[in-house]
C-alpha cells in the first residue's frame, strides 16, 4: 500500500489525489459525450460537478449524523480525508438529487444526459477501486490464495484488484454496447454492471457493514440498484419507437 506520495517535504495522501484524479478524468469524458450526444457540454459538466459536491458534503454530514457524538467533541473531523468516514447512502441520495434539480433547471433531456454521464461513472469507479488499494480501505476478508494481498497482517482477498477489474469490465461493456442503443441503455449498462459487481465483490470485503440479521448493506443496495437497473432497462427499451435511423429520442 502507498498510504502518501513524497514529494519533497510534501506528503500528498495517495487515496485522495487518486480519487482527483478519477474526477478529472470522468468530466472530461462526459464532455466528450456530451459534445457526441449534441448535449451542451458546460451545462454536463456543471451537473457532474454539482451532484459530486453535493454528495460529497451529503456522505460526511451523513455519516456524521450517524456519529455525532464524537464529531461534537472533536468538529474538525468534518473536514477529514479519511475516506472512511463518508456515508455512501447519504451522498448517493443528496448527490442525485442535487444534479437532477440542475438538470431540471438546465432543460438537460434526462436520458440523454444520463447516457452523457455514463463513463464519467465508470471512470470514478476504478479511481475509487486505486484509491483504495493505495491508502488499503475496502480491504478483503482474510485468505490463503496464489493471488492474495497481505494487508493488516493478514493474507488476503485483493478486493479493491477485483474492484478495478470490474471496473475495466464494465468499462469495456459500455464502450462496446452503451453507445449505440436506445437512450438510456449506456447509463443503465454501467450502473447495473457496477451494482453487480458490487453485489459479488462484497462476498469477499473484510470491513462489510451489516444490517440486522447479517445482510451486508452494500450487497443489499447492490441488488436493488441491480433490479430497478434491469427493470428501466426494459421499460425504457419498450418505450423506444421503432426506426431504422440513428437514435434520435432527447
Amino acid at each position: 500500500m502507498f498510504p502518501t506520495l513524497q514529494l519533497g517535504p510534501l506528503a500528498l495522501p495517495t487515496g485522495p489525489f487518486t480519487l482527483l484524479l478519477g474526477v478529472w478524468l470522468g468530466l472530461w469524458l462526459a464532455e466528450r459525450e456530451a459534445d457526441r450526444l449534441e448535449l451542451n457540454r458546460d451545462h454536463v459538466s456543471a451537473l457532474a460537478m454539482t451532484g459530486l459536491l453535493a454528495g460529497l458534503v451529503g456522505a460526511r454530514l451523513g455519516y456524521a449524523l450517524a456519529h455525532l457524538d464524537a464529531y461534537l467533541v472533536d468538529p474538525l473531523g468534518l473536514i477529514s480525508n479519511n475516506l472512511a468516514t463518508f456515508s455512501l447512502p447519504a451522498g448517493l441520495l443528496i448527490g442525485v438529487g442535487a444534479a437532477w434539480l440542475y438538470g431540471r433547471r438546465q432543460r438537460l433531456p434526462l436520458r440523454v444526459t444520463l447516457d452523457a454521464l455514463a463513463p464519467a461513472l465508470g471512470a470514478l469507479s476504478g479511481a475509487l477501486a486505486l484509491s483504495q488499494l493505495a491508502s488499503g480501505d475496502g480491504f478483503g476478508a482474510p485468505a490463503r490464495l496464489p493471488w492474495s494481498l497481505y494487508l493488516w497482517d493478514e493474507w488476503r482477498h485483493p478486493t479493491q484488484v477485483y474492484a478495478l477489474l470490474a471496473a475495466l469490465l464494465v468499462f469495456g461493456a459500455w464502450w462496446r454496447w452503451g453507445q449505440s442503443a436506445f437512450a438510456g441503455f449506456g447509463f443503465l449498462l454501467v450502473v447495473a454492471g457496477t451494482a453487480a459487481a458490487t453485489v459479488f465483490i462484497e462476498a469477499y470485503r473484510g470491513d462489510s457493514a451489516l444490517l440486522a440479521g447479517g445482510w451486508r448493506t452494500a450487497q443489499v443496495l447492490g441488488l436493488l440498484v441491480l433490479g430497478a437497473s434491469l427493470i428501466l432497462i426494459k421499460r425504457w427499451h419498450d418505450a423506444q419507437p421503432p426506426t431504422d435511423g440513428p437514435r434520435v429520442d432527447r
